[in-house]
């Protein structure tokens, strides 16, 4: 899976579960950063959330249960 494609699961499942606009989950997502699979066998990607405190809670949940499933992502 790729970071493009990791995203757009991401924001989908936002704006599904509470509502709005890719656009405003995509700006309060903010850029996905991708480290090297070595350094991070577990997990090697994470975001830097912003937007209000009710969309920062709700990526973050989400963060936790997408991690579960999709823990390797390569660079788009």
């Amino acid at each position: 899976m790729t970071a493009s494609d990791l995203e757009q699961i991401l924001i989908a499942r936002l704006i599904r579960e509470n509502g709005g606009t890719s656009q405003i989950w995509r700006r309060a997502l903010g850029k996905i950063i991708v480290r090297d699979p070595k350094t991070h066998p577990h997990c090697n990607w994470d975001f830097r959330p912003s937007g209000t405190d009710r969309q920062r809670s709700a990526i973050e949940r989400l963060l936790d249960d997408v991690r579960l499933e999709h823990s390797i992502v390569f660079a788009s």
